[in-house]
Protein backbone atom coordinates (compact mmCIF):
# COMPACT_ATOMS: atom_id res chain seq x y z
CA UNK A 1 0.00 0.00 0.00
CA UNK A 2 1.12 2.95 -0.87
CA UNK A 3 2.33 6.09 1.75
CA UNK A 4 0.64 9.16 2.36
CA UNK A 5 2.80 12.10 3.52
CA UNK A 6 0.99 14.88 5.32
CA UNK A 7 3.15 18.54 4.15
CA UNK A 8 3.51 21.34 6.31
CA UNK A 9 0.36 23.14 4.08
CA UNK A 10 -2.27 20.08 5.41
CA UNK A 11 -2.39 18.13 2.05
CA UNK A 12 -1.01 14.59 1.23
CA UNK A 13 1.34 13.55 -1.32
CA UNK A 14 2.37 9.78 -2.07
CA UNK A 15 6.06 9.11 -0.09
CA UNK A 16 9.05 9.32 -2.85
CA UNK A 17 12.32 8.01 -1.62
CA UNK A 18 14.35 9.59 -4.01
CA UNK A 19 13.61 12.69 -2.07
CA UNK A 20 14.37 11.80 0.70
CA UNK A 21 17.79 10.19 -0.88
CA UNK A 22 18.32 13.28 -3.15
CA UNK A 23 18.01 15.71 -0.15
CA UNK A 24 20.57 13.66 2.05
CA UNK A 25 22.53 13.26 -0.79
CA UNK A 26 22.65 17.12 -1.37
CA UNK A 27 23.12 17.51 2.35
CA UNK A 28 26.44 15.39 2.16
CA UNK A 29 27.82 16.93 -0.47
CA UNK A 30 27.13 20.41 0.88
CA UNK A 31 29.11 19.20 3.57
CA UNK A 32 32.37 17.98 1.67
CA UNK A 33 31.89 14.66 1.34
CA UNK A 34 33.01 12.72 -1.44
CA UNK A 35 30.52 10.95 -3.93
CA UNK A 36 30.53 7.59 -3.04
CA UNK A 37 30.28 8.17 0.80
CA UNK A 38 27.24 10.42 -0.06
CA UNK A 39 25.54 7.68 -2.12
CA UNK A 40 26.48 5.38 0.65
CA UNK A 41 24.92 7.57 3.64
CA UNK A 42 22.28 8.59 0.85
CA UNK A 43 21.14 4.90 0.89
CA UNK A 44 21.25 3.75 4.49
CA UNK A 45 19.27 6.95 5.26
CA UNK A 46 16.24 6.54 2.98
CA UNK A 47 16.39 2.60 3.13
CA UNK A 48 16.03 3.41 7.44
CA UNK A 49 13.41 5.75 6.48
CA UNK A 50 11.28 4.03 4.03
CA UNK A 51 11.31 0.64 6.87
CA UNK A 52 10.08 3.28 9.38
CA UNK A 53 7.17 4.89 7.15
CA UNK A 54 5.89 0.71 6.24
CA UNK A 55 5.17 0.74 10.14
CA UNK A 56 3.02 4.14 10.21
CA UNK A 57 -0.48 4.45 9.19
CA UNK A 58 0.33 8.17 8.85
CA UNK A 59 3.49 10.55 8.79
CA UNK A 60 4.14 14.52 8.43
CA UNK A 61 6.63 15.74 6.85
CA UNK A 62 7.90 16.83 9.76
CA UNK A 63 8.54 13.77 11.52
CA UNK A 64 10.24 12.11 8.28
CA UNK A 65 12.65 15.57 8.87
CA UNK A 66 13.26 14.40 12.02
CA UNK A 67 13.68 10.74 11.16
CA UNK A 68 16.12 11.96 8.73
CA UNK A 69 17.94 14.21 11.01
CA UNK A 70 18.46 11.41 13.59
CA UNK A 71 19.65 8.70 11.06
CA UNK A 72 21.96 11.11 9.87
CA UNK A 73 23.79 12.36 12.32
CA UNK A 74 25.93 9.74 13.84
CA UNK A 75 26.80 8.86 9.94
CA UNK A 76 27.69 12.47 9.34
CA UNK A 77 27.73 15.09 11.65
CA UNK A 78 27.90 18.35 9.20
CA UNK A 79 25.59 16.63 6.54
CA UNK A 80 23.18 16.19 9.43
CA UNK A 81 23.66 20.33 10.25
CA UNK A 82 23.32 21.04 6.38
CA UNK A 83 20.32 18.84 6.32
CA UNK A 84 18.42 20.51 9.18
CA UNK A 85 19.41 24.19 8.51
CA UNK A 86 19.12 24.05 4.50
CA UNK A 87 15.61 22.89 4.31
CA UNK A 88 15.27 23.45 0.29
CA UNK A 89 18.70 22.18 -0.48
CA UNK A 90 18.09 19.75 -3.06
Amino acid sequence: MEKHIVKRKGHTEPYDEKKVYASVYAACRNAHALEQESEQIADKVTKHVSEWIVTKDQVTSREIFERVVQTLTPLHKDAAFMYETHRDIA
